[in-house]
C-alpha cells in the first residue's frame, strides 16, 4: 500500500493505519531530530511530537511532494523550534562526517581508568567548544548540514525539503563547511569569546 493510499484510508476514518506510517518513517524522523538535538531522550520526544503534528495535519498534505519530504519539513521545523527554546542543545553527533574528527556524544568523554584527569578536562572543554561552534551556524546552514551529513540526503532532496534550489543547497553546505573550518582553526574564536 502506498503512502497516498494509506493517507486516504486514514482520512476516511481508519486511524489505525497511521501506525504503518509511523513504523515506516520512525527511524528517519528520529535520525533527523537526533541530528539537531543530540540527545536520545529529546530526539525520541521530538520524533513523537513530529508524528502527532503530522497526524493532526494530515488533511493538509496535498501530495504535491513525496510524503517523506513533507514529513522531513515537519521534523526540521520541530527540531529548529526545539533548538530555539533550548540553545544549549546543539549539533554534535557524528562530528567526524563533517571534519574528520571522531567524536560520538554517547561515548564522550571516553575515560580509561588510568587516564589523567587533566586530559579528561581538556577533552571535555574541546568537545564543548566544538558543540558551540556547530551550534553557532545559521539555521539554514545547520539544516543543510544535518540533512546532508546525518541523513545522507542528496542535494536535490534537501532542496525539496528546504523549498529552495539545488544550487542554493550547495552554497549553504559550502558556507557551513567554510564557517566550521574558520571557527575550528581559530579565525572565529574571537567572535564567540571562547577558544
Amino acid at each position: 500500500m502506498t503512502d497516498n493510499e494509506l493517507i486516504k484510508e486514514i482520512l476516511l476514518g481508519d486511524k489505525e493505519k497511521f501506525r504503518f506510517i509511523v513504523e515506516k518513517y520512525q527511524q528517519m524522523v528520529f535520525r533527523t531530530c537526533m541530528g539537531f538535538v543530540h540527545d536520545r531522550d529529546d530526539a525520541e520526544d521530538l520524533a513523537q511530537d513530529v508524528f502527532i503534528q503530522a497526524y493532526q495535519s494530515l488533511s493538509r498534505f496535498k501530495g504535491e511532494s513525496a510524503f517523506s519530504t513533507w514529513l522531513y519539513r515537519i521534523g526540521v521545523n520541530a527540531s529548529l523550534n526545539k533548538l530555539r527554546e533550548s540553545p544549549l542543545k546543539i549539533m554534535m553527533q557524528k562530528f567526524e562526517k563533517i571534519t574528520g574528527h571522531k567524536t560520538e556524544i554517547e561515548s564522550y568523554p571516553p575515560v580509561a581508568d588510568t587516564e589523567d584527569p587533566e586530559n579528561i578536562l581538556i577533552r571535555q572543554e574541546h568537545i564543548e567548544w566544538i558543540q558551540r561552534t556547530l551550534g553557532s551556524l545559521p539555521e539554514n546552514q545547520k539544516t543543510a548540514i544535518v540533512l546532508s551529513k546525518y541523513d545522507d540526503l542528496s542535494q536535490k532532496e534537501i532542496a525539496e525539503i528546504m523549498n529552495t534550489t539545488e544550487g542554493a543547497v550547495e552554497a549553504l553546505l559550502q558556507r557551513a563547511k567554510k564557517n566550521l573550518r574558520e571557527k575550528l582553526s581559530g579565525k572565529g574564536k574571537n567572535k564567540s569569546g571562547n577558544p
